[in-house]
């Protein structure tokens, strides 16, 4: 067994033999990368993404990093091409293919069939001068000196340089589309990263309930209200306007003081001018919000500054937000 610094050693190593290959990928960016990312671009149609062994996994996050970016793409494994997947490839349909030697047999069936249908290929290879290299009409540089595997053999280096190729391709597509994070929560409505992108303050008090007393009302009525409400908190309303708001700690603060309570209105305990955010904010301004105030819950007005409800951070916890 390796001794611990051995295999702390041996860790960095492999860090920094990798960080150290992709550094050097971005002085292999040339004319033909750029040319490749305007022909996609401008193409009518989808790119399809090809390799086989280590290099199919690769553009299998490669495929899915462009359809999350705006750009429609689909994997097609170089092996299953030749016996009947190429009729994934449509007319106006941009080939990606992955290899590092660029010189596999199913990589050699594969391209001329491809140019045949007269289909454009961009190539991501370790090797420009090899049958890809040579063939593909946009040749992107992804040589690396050596993997990071001790016997310089198993795909490391080399499949982290093609992957780092692809998210190049696709951040410059992301940004010569004008793609916005509104686009990018269409592509993503679901998890904590989704609902932080579209998930509005509405969406969560629409569940709530709407606790609310008068100026005038009794600190019984309060404790009433703040309790069947379950949120901690009541608004206080003068003719229906918004002067306040009163806290379960609010009432503990005043207990603490006087029990001599039968004489006290709402108007007397509340904290005047509340934070406050529009029903239509997003869900992720009312977090920062609270967060920025040290507070738990935010009262919910509309556009013309009427009481519509109470958001509580639970809510936010809930929908994973925080």
């Amino acid at each position: 067994m390796k001794k611990t610094n051995t295999i702390i050693n041996t860790a960095r190593e492999t860090i920094l033999t990798e960080s150290n290959a992709i550094a050097n990928l971005a002085k292999l960016i040339d004319a033909d990368f750029e040319e490749a990312v305007k022909f996609i671009l401008n193409s009518n149609g989808r790119v399809i993404v090809t390799g086989i062994g280590k290099s199919a996994n690769i553009a299998t996050k490669i495929v899915a990093t462009l359809n999350s970016t705006g750009t429609p793409a689909i994997f097609m494994h170089a092996a299953d091409a030749i016996h009947g997947d190429l009729g994934n490839v449509q007319k106006d349909d941009v080939v990606i293919c992955l290899s590092k030697s660029g010189n596999t047999p199913e990589i050699k069936v594969l391209v001329p069939l491809i140019k045949n249908y007269g289909n454009k290929i961009v190539a991501i290879t370790g090797n420009v001068d090899s049958y890809l290299g040579e063939h593909a009409d946009f040749t992107l540089n992804a040589y690396v000196e050596k993997e990071a595997c001790p016997n310089n053999l198993a795909p490391t280096t080399s499949t982290t340089a093609q992957l780092v190729l692809g998210d190049a391709l696709a951040v410059c597509l992301l940004d010569l589309r004008g793609f916005t994070s509104k686009d990018f929560a269409k592509y993503h409505p679901g998890g904590a990263l989704g609902k932080r992108l579209y998930l509005r303050v509405s969406d969560l008090v629409e569940n709530n309930q709407v606790p609310a007393v008068n100026e005038t009302d009794s600190i019984a009525k309060v404790i009433i209200e703040i309790s069947e409400k379950r949120l901690g908190v009541t608004a206080v309303l003068n003719n229906g306007t918004l002067t306040g708001i009163i806290t379960d700690g609010d009432i503990r603060r005043m207990l603490s003081k006087s029990t001599q309570i039968s004489e006290v209105t709402a108007k007397d305990v509340m904290g005047k001018n509340p934070k406050t955010i529009f029903e239509d904010a997003m869900a992720i301004d009312a977090l920062t919000t609270m967060e920025k105030n040290s507070i738990t819950q935010m009262l919910v007005v509309d556009h013309k500054n009427n009481y519509v409800g109470v958001v509580h951070l639970h809510d936010l916890i809930k929908e994973g937000i925080f």
